[in-house]
């Protein structure tokens, strides 16, 4: 009875091929690490960020008067609403962990190359997305941080010339931050950002399984139809997608053997996850701030303003530029850079394992600097801190002028026409 029923299914809508297509039999290099179970958890970050958002909705009252007693509401006396509530507030920090990591491994094994410039685009719109997503959400929980945080960063706006003031009043919709902005905010949280991050998941997927996925040596695992001998390709049946136009040498299905490597992945993740969710969900002050656990008072500033700690980079870039349009001109393009990795990197050459040392150092110096710059996002701006953020800024913009420079004659190791292992 199943088999006929998803036989009279697939003549109407082909799910058995797309699960061959695009997980069962999809060709994925058979020298994954450790640096490759990111994505899916990003996938199922995703999945708990967006399942305890919808519960969290129906117990949260979007307005000025109501939002932060409907939390406190939520903590005290919904069913599990506590639990609900830090598995939403943990995943957010632990959203941007996992995408971090992500973007680090597209750096480290040049998965941004051609041909899968589209694919580091679209993972980089869902970081932006991600970004206003996070920031729209923080201002939900309508705690005293919430609001002055809010207040500082829809200020930023007014810096720009001509419409600043405009635009500042139509993001706030009143002349400080109201219920309106708290509405307004909410609605785009809960239903615009989540639909326009899940179309671009899906457009970012479509476009790995179009190219094929890297891996640690950057060596493709589908070469010309005909240039390798039978004997040599794999033994795996992959889907026809794959194999009409090109050999799959080195390569196994994702499923089982990664789904089932990724479910040690999950495992691994959840069992961090829950203990910071259980034990520490204030994460020492960094993933829930002691003055958001206070109502918004326009008269009480916190006594250091300061953004969710992953902001923390580009808000570090922001704060150490005197100039306020300046600043928030250094602060987009810290971002708008990531964009155009894909043509600062002049090389063929995709994984740092190959490279020259001076990519390995330049890769260091930039994660060390962003690392830097986070942490002194979160901590009060003085004399020395700045000079460090300066010199940190520095390091992380000159990331990508050095990789202009030496990438078109960089002198890297030979790399194997196969996996090697």
């Amino acid at each position: 009875m199943l088999a006929n029923f998803m036989a009279w299914m697939d003549k109407r809508l082909p799910l058995t091929d797309a699960w061959n297509k695009h997980l069962a039999q999809y060709p994925t290099p058979k020298n994954f690490n450790f640096w490759y179970f990111f994505g899916s958890l990003a996938m199922l970050v995703l999945v708990n960020q967006i399942l305890t958002g919808v519960w969290l909705t129906m117990s949260y009252e979007p307005s000025g008067d109501g939002a932060f007693a409907s939390v406190e509401y939520i903590m005290r006396d919904v069913d599990y609403g506590w639990l609900l509530r830090y598995m939403h507030s943990t995943g957010a920090s632990a959203f941007f962990i996992v995408v971090y990591l992500h973007m680090m491994r597209g750096l480290m094994y040049g998965s941004y190359q051609k041909p899968r410039e589209l694919l580091w685009i679209f993972g980089m719109l869902i970081f932006l997305v991600l970004m206003a997503e996070a920031f729209m959400g923080y201002l939900l929980p309508w705690g005293n941080m919430s609001y002055w945080g809010a207040q500082v960063i829809i200020s930023l706006f007014g810096a720009i010339p001509v419409i600043g003031d405009d635009l500042t009043l139509w993001i706030r919709g009143d002349y400080v931050i109201s219920g309106a902005t708290l509405n307004r905010f909410f609605a785009l949280h809960v239903i615009a950002m989540p639909l326009v991050l899940v179309i671009l998941v899906f457009l970012h997927i479509l476009a790995l399984h179009e190219v094929g996925s890297n891996n640690p040596e950057g060596t493709d695992v589908k070469k010309p139809k005909g240039s390798v001998k039978p004997e040599d390709q794999s033994k795996f049946k992959f889907h026809k997608q794959y194999t009409d136009k090109y050999d799959i040498v080195d390569a196994i299905p994702f499923h089982p053997y990664y789904s089932v490597k990724d479910i040690m992945g999950v495992a691994g993740f959840l069992i961090i996850f829950c203990w910071v969710m259980f034990f520490a969900p204030e994460g020492g002050g960094y993933f829930m701030e002691a003055p958001n656990f206070e109502p918004p008072n326009g008269l009480k500033t916190p006594v250091h303003i300061a953004p969710v700690w992953y902001f923390g980079p580009f808000y570090t870039i922001l704060r150490v530029i005197p100039d306020k349009l300046l600043g928030a001109i250094g602060m987009f393009s810290a971002i708008i850079v990531l964009f155009l990795v894909p043509w600062f990197d002049r090389g063929v050459v995709k994984s740092v394992k190959f490279r020259s040392k001076l990519h390995l150092l330049n890769l260091i110096q930039f994660s060390v600097c962003f690392i830097v710059l986070g942490v002194l996002g979160t901590l009060p701006a003085t004399p020395t801190a700045n000079l460090i953020g300066t010199i940190a800024t520095f390091g992380y913009f000159g990331f990508f002028v050095a990789l202009w420079f030496y990438s078109k004659n960089e002198k890297c190791k030979p790399v194997p026409e196969r996996v090697s292992h």
